[in-house]
This record gives structure tokens, C-alpha cells and sequence, in this order.
């Protein structure tokens, strides 16, 4: 559900945005994708999704690292079965001028996220501030234990929308963008907990 942050180098083959983990476009009948973004995080499974549920942890991540101008959590719920939490955010934009036109130079997006604490599963969906009946964005995110201090993060993104003409443009420039978010998410996040350990 990683979401926005300029491209800067992509990384293979796997697909960003944000986080998590999160909006990404295409064209009806010319695209529509699912994609695994898998990386490797230093900490242990709980200690993962501890971290990612933290509020210091994400306003670090989409404020200052992804360059949000703005993100912030409207409504988290926590029960004995499972966490909801609802965030909206402006991503850091850096498109190409027909895709910024369609998309509007206030373009937000609400994520609608749920985990599962019998599954440990994160499924979310991307709701866009524009053409919300046009885009569509979910996945989902699991953690895989690949040493005591080791988790392996892969994330399913599914894409589809229903743009006329400016389908491929949309599609290269958000999939450079959902590959830059998951990427400088993972850094991000190993640096974050290796700080947190030389301070504790």
C-alpha cells in the first residue's frame, strides 16, 4: 500500500506505489496486471506488523521518506480478530502532463485496509479522490519467517481501470512509481528498526 514518491531507479520487475502499503491505473482490455513486490525486512514477525501499525513508524515513511504532502490515519479498530484502519493521503506526484490533467492537481487517496490476526494477512483497497469508478487498486501483504531476525514482506497488487486513451502512459508511469514506493518502504523500514535497536 505503498502510494506515489517521484520514480527514481526501478528494481526487478516488481511493482510500487505503497505499504501497504497503495493507487495504481491501466486500461480496460489493454491492461490489467497483478503483481507480487517482494523484500526482505531485519526484524521477526511480530515485530513487523508491530512496526507497520505504528504511527511514528508511517508518518516517518509517506511524510518525509515517500515526500507526502499530507497522510494521515482517519480510523483504526482493534480487536481480538483483526485491525482495521482507514488512512488518506497525497501522494508526491511527479506524472506526465496528460495523466496529471486526468488526475487533478489535488489528487488524494483513501486506503481501506484490514488484518487478519488468524491469517497474519493485510488486504487492502486504494480508493481514488478521481475517476473512483475508473481505478481500482487492492492487494494484499504477508510476512514469511526466513531466520530469527529476518521476514520475508510479499505483497498482490491487483490493477485494472477504464481510461480511454492515455491507458499505457499510465500504466509505465505508475508502475515506475509503485516499484520507487515499495522499494524506498523496505529501506526505509530496515533503517527505522536498526535505529530503534541502537537506541534501545
Amino acid at each position: 500500500s505503498y502510494v506515489g514518491g517521484a520514480a527514481d531507479t526501478p528494481s526487478r520487475g516488481e511493482p510500487r506505489f505503497a505499504g501497504a502499503s497503495s493507487v495504481a491505473f491501466a486500461t480496460k482490455g489493454a491492461f490489467m496486471g497483478k503483481f507480487t513486490v517482494t523484500h526482505e525486512i531485519n526484524c521477526d514477525v511480530e515485530t513487523f506488523w508491530k512496526t507497520f501499525f505504528d504511527k511514528d513508524f508511517n508518518d516517518k515513511l509517506f511524510l518525509q521518506t515517500l515526500g507526502f504532502p499530507e497522510f494521515k490515519v482517519i480510523e483504526q479498530n482493534d480487536t481480538t480478530a483483526k485491525l482495521t484502519r482507514k488512512v488518506m493521503g497525497q501522494p508526491k506526484m511527479d506524472l506526465p502532463g496528460p495523466v496529471a490533467k486526468l488526475l487533478g492537481a489535488n489528487f488524494r487517496f483513501t486506503e481501506e485496509g484490514t488484518w487478519d490476526k488468524t491469517s497474519k494477512v493485510w488486504t487492502f483497497k486504494m480508493i481514488p479522490s478521481t475517476l473512483a469508478d475508473k481505478l481500482r487498486q487492492e492487494g494484499t501483504m504477508r510476512i514469511e519467517s526466513i531466520g530469527p531476525t529476518k521476514v520475508r514482506r510479499v505483497a498482490e497488487l491487483f490493477i485494472e481501470a477504464k481510461v480511454f486513451g492515455v491507458g499505457g502512459l499510465i500504466e509505465s508511469t505508475t508502475e515506475k512509481q509503485l516499484r520507487d514506493g515499495w522499494d524506498k518502504s523496505a529501506v526505509f523500514m530496515n533503517r527505522y528498526l536498526a535505529d530503534k535497536a541502537g537506541k534501545a
